[in-house]
């Protein structure tokens, strides 16, 4: 895309238009040990928020009774905020293993030397339980098998596996196209 003409009529020169992130922005490569995957006991932080607005509530219900703005509807609030800072608080685990004892475990249990393999968090149960997602690659080239093995992230059990036979067709792809 080009520009050639403006508003007034005006040729001005032509150029491609081209996104380009700013130098700030750019990505930089990071150093394994200097990268720690955010804690889920972070959650616990807006929990104790809830858990003080809901006791000021409290508090504003029973000292301000003769107040014409102050109704049962505190107390509805302040329980509410309560119940969701309960649930911030359950839902904050302390996730201790990493996302390379994960793929240590994922190595373990499926069978075969692993070449390429990738991390994902996510998040398991309605108490939101940590759980990383390994998906690995056998490593002879190309890749003969692939598996997927859910960890949790909380004690590193294997809680869920699955291999198979590689589906996807390599042939094309020799090792001077990666």
């Amino acid at each position: 895309m080009t520009n050639e003409l403006t508003s007034d009529d005006t040729e001005v020169e032509e150029r491609p238009i081209v996104d380009e992130l700013p130098e700030d922005l750019q990505p930089g490569l990071v150093d394994p040990e200097d990268y720690v995957f955010p804690n889920n006991n972070r959650r616990r932080i807006p929990a104790y928020l809830y858990f003080g607005i809901a006791a000021a509530l409290v508090v504003v219900y029973f000292v301000g009774e003769s107040n014409i703005l102050v109704n049962s509807g505190l107390l509805f609030a302040a329980a509410l905020l309560a119940v969701v800072g309960a649930y911030s608080f359950i839902a904050g685990w302390d996730l201790k293993v990493d996302e390379r004892d994960a793929l240590v475990a994922s190595i373990d249990q499926v069978g075969f030397p692993v070449g390429h393999a990738s991390a994902q968090m996510g998040w398991r149960g309605l108490l939101s339980r940590p759980t990383w997602r390994i998906l690995v690659y056998s490593a002879d080239e190309p890749p003969s098998k692939r598996g997927l093995v859910m960890v949790d992230g909380v004690n590193g059990e294997v809680i869920e596996h699955f291999v198979e036979e590689n589906p996807e067709d390599w042939s094309d792809v020799s090792a001077d196209d990666v």
